[in-house]
């Protein structure tokens, strides 16, 4: 483990009772017995239902089917990997020797699966309340730029469709970047506009999931020009 995981808990706003819980839940089964497998259990429910919460008070309208494909958008890996990696959780992994070596700390399913058990820790640790409210902190700025009309479409779709609105061509996408090792493999990719002096970069476990990103990244930055 690379960094203090106290830095970490401050950084999700949360200061742990029992630290014991915090190290579990950033410990790999490759690592140890005692890993963090049955906390990711416990942080997946409670996220899912906290997001569905959320979208239930949000869109009083929507339909089930509407609000699951809103759920599903927020609470898939990409996401939630994504959501690991601007915490930096991968620099608080206790992995094992062979997971170090391929780059696991970078892993989408990884990463994904520690954030899930940092909340399930949070949880065992404050109580349900004080988890929902991190989480929903956290799942803010996402919560926000969610739309009914939008709801199962991803970022690079929703970024099309947006230009084609306004009549402007198509963004480009290119890999500028990649690192890891082959099985572990890390993608940086571009996106811009040919007709405006704007771009964005991005990092995934994939390069379907960096270009996703960029493209989320793209269209934040023309929703707020």
């Amino acid at each position: 483990m690379n960094a203090d995981p106290l830095r970490l808990a401050r950084r999700i706003g949360h200061e742990f009772t029992r630290e014991e819980l915090l190290l579990q839940a950033l410990t790999h089964r490759s690592a140890a017995s005692a890993n963090n497998e049955r906390l990711e259990f416990l942080g997946d429910a409670l996220i899912g239902f906290v997001i569905a919460e959320a979208l239930w008070k949000r869109f009083p309208e929507a339909d089930e089917g509407t609000l699951s494909r809103m759920r599903a958008s927020l609470v898939k890996r990409e996401t939630l990997a994504a959501l690991a990696r601007g915490l930096d959780l991968g620099d608080y992994l206790h992995l094992g020797a062979g997971e170090l070596r391929t780059g696991g700390y970078a892993r989408d399913s990884i990463l994904a699966d520690a954030f899930e058990a940092l909340w399930g820790a949070v949880y065992l640790d404050a109580g349900f309340t004080s988890a929902r409210e991190l989480v929903l902190r956290l799942f803010a700025t996402r919560l926000a730029q969610t739309s009914a009309t939008h709801a199962g479409k991803d970022p690079k779709t929703q970024l099309q469709e947006w230009l084609q609105a306004q009549r402007r061509p198509l963004p480009e996408y290119a890999v500028v970047a990649t690192g890891g090792d082959q099985h572990a493999q890390t993608f940086v990719v571009s996106c811009t506009l040919s007709d405006a002096d704007l771009g964005t970069r991005a990092e995934g476990g994939t390069r379907r999931g960096a270009e996703q990103a960029a493209a989320h990244a793209m269209l934040e930055q023309l929703k707020n020009a």
